[in-house]
């Protein structure tokens, strides 16, 4: 085998397994957001108690976990695609509307994302910017910083689709038996 094609395999696996492990890992906060809100509601409600940091972890939490879950998204077919045609095309075709996706647009979006929200979040980081609300939590430079958390794993997810597509295309792999509904998995 070409070496080449055996260390685009290698790479793409690679990314899929830190994607794989980031979004498992982040999806447990899933549970901590409920318990969160739960608690919220519960002190409101049945207490009459309020606690602002409370509440502004809840928003934390849903932030992180869609900033940093946005790349296993991608990896598992989860983002919304409009497929009028797209579900009639070969593998092949599939393969190469995914790759031209994710080098002409996925790739230069997540570039643009990360480069407009430089200055935003340095700016962050500079005044070690607080909540403005008393009581509220600190350090919210560390939540905007997501958003440059969000870009770096979107592309490489992107360059690993675009890889993984690239492979269907030169005949060097197989496109899954049903490549817009099955998930990759990764062993």
């Amino acid at each position: 085998m070409n070496t080449c094609v055996r260390l685009t395999r290698s790479l793409v696996k690679g990314i899929d397994h830190f994607t794989e492990k980031t979004g498992r890992t982040v999806a447990w906060l899933n549970l901590l957001l409920m318990l969160v809100v739960c608690t919220v509601v519960l002190l409101r409600y049945l207490l009459n108690q309020g606690s602002i940091a409370l509440q502004e972890s809840a928003t934390w939490i849903h932030t992180i976990i869609f900033l940093s879950a946005c790349a296993w998204t991608l990896k598992h077919n989860g983002h919304v695609r409009v497929d009028i045609f797209y579900r009639r095309f070969s593998p092949r075709r599939q393969a190469l509307v995914n790759a031209l996706g994710s080098l002409f647009l996925l790739l230069p979006v997540c570039v643009l994302i990360g480069v407009m929200s430089w200055e935003y979040v340095s700016q962050s980081w500079a005044i070690r910017e607080t909540s403005q609300e008393a009581g509220g939590l600190p350090a919210l430079y560390l939540l905007k910083s997501l958003i440059l958390v969000l870009t770096v794993t979107l592309i490489l997810q992107g360059v690993a689709e675009a890889l993984r597509n690239l492979l269907i295309l030169t005949g060097h792999d197989t496109p899954p038996a049903d490549a817009e509904n099955l998930p990759r998995e990764t062993a």
